[in-house]
């Protein structure tokens, strides 16, 4: 997959050291993957949510952190579009962000 705004990434670990392990780790496995509808990303982190608008929520460090990611299957494209503490989440409306 392509991913597409690795900066985001790159700024929350500056505020938040403790998450730039597993947000290393989830980039660098969705550059490896072929996703290809929800199924397979199901299948690759099964606690991971499926919302509307084609967007994924990833829990990060057991979840303490969430991130919002709008996939373009066909695109075979991964957009971030969210990344932020639990609180910071529960303020945004991820279909829609």
């Amino acid at each position: 997959m392509r991913v597409i705004g690795a900066p985001k990434l790159h700024k929350f670990w500056k505020r938040r050291r403790g998450a730039k392990q597993q947000l290393e780790a989830w980039y660098a496995e969705a550059k490896d993957a072929a996703w290809t509808n929800p199924h397979d990303v199901k299948n690759q982190y099964p606690k991971a949510s499926i919302i509307g608008s084609n967007r994924v929520v990833f829990d990060i460090c057991g979840g303490s952190y969430r991130l919002v990611v709008h996939i373009k299957y066909g695109f075979k494209t991964v957009i971030i579009r969210f990344v932020g503490t639990h609180a910071e989440y529960d303020r945004i409306n991820a279909e829609e962000i």
